[in-house]
């Protein structure tokens, strides 16, 4: 994977990502980090200066209108290579929300968030992940070639639902799968690989002190998963470890 683009790398899991891929002895050439506001993010900065392979990029992800300026950010940068993978990290979750609590902005944030900033990101990202993606043509789908990882959750697996409530992060997250299987499609002859991931239940501020899951053992788990992605795992919901998980 000569450049990865990873989304809300401020904190947990996106800045874990960042550190873990900086400390292998083969790091990416090109690892683009966004976040909200990189002048806040010290963890961030400090990796970068230490590391020239990092590049800090601003990006809310809910600000559409700013999509076209990462794009031509990043394509200065790796020119004619492209983008290999872009991992569609930030997201939001509000707290346990039961039907009767549960409110219309709750709602609307979550899909803004967890579902259509990773669907019109990834569109915007399209022309750089097919260069990639051309670069390879006569290899098989993966992530060294072209490849979208969007981060869901097990919460959002509607077989798995047995505790109901947190409506606007499972709803959105359900959504995201069904975002994911349809790029999956849509990109597959133009040689990209799309998958959901789940991250696991993780030790970050979203997943608290409960979590099974220290951020390390999450991030160096999931690229291992990912380094091992091929054709079948394409359109498909699986897990950290590189299990399947249930729709």
């Amino acid at each position: 994977m000569k450049s990865i683009l990873i989304t809300g790398c401020n904190r947990g899991i996106g800045l874990g990502l960042v550190k873990y891929l900086t400390e292998q002895a083969i790091s990416p050439p090109y690892l683009f980090a966004t976040c909200r506001n990189p002048a806040k993010a010290e963890a961030l900065q400090e990796i970068a200066e230490k590391h020239k392979n990092v590049h800090i990029l601003q990006l809310d992800v809910t600000d559409f209108e700013s999509y076209g300026n990462v794009v031509k950010s990043v394509d200065s940068v790796v020119q004619n290579e492209g983008l290999n993978v872009l991992i569609n990290n930030a997201g939001v979750s509000s707290k346990f929300t039961r039907i009767n609590f549960v409110k219309v902005e709750q709602m609307i944030n979550g899909f803004m968030t967890n579902t259509i900033a990773p669907l019109m990101l990834t569109k915007a990202f399209v022309p750089l992940l097919k260069k990639a993606a051309q670069n390879k043509s006569s290899e098989s789908l993966s992530a060294s070639r072209a490849a979208v990882i969007n981060f869901s959750s097990v919460l959002g697996s509607v077989a798995e639902n047995s505790q109901g409530g947190l409506y606007p992060y499972r709803a959105s997250k359900a959504a995201l799968n069904a975002v994911t299987r349809s790029m999956s499609v849509d990109l597959k002859s133009d040689g990209i690989l799309v998958t959901s991931m789940h991250p696991g239940w993780v030790k970050t501020e979203m997943g608290g002190q409960n979590a099974t899951l220290t951020v390390e053992e999450s991030v160096s788990n999931l690229i291992k998963t990912v380094l091992a992605l091929n054709e079948k795992h394409s359109g498909k919901f699986i897990q950290y470890d590189g299990q399947e998980v249930p729709w």
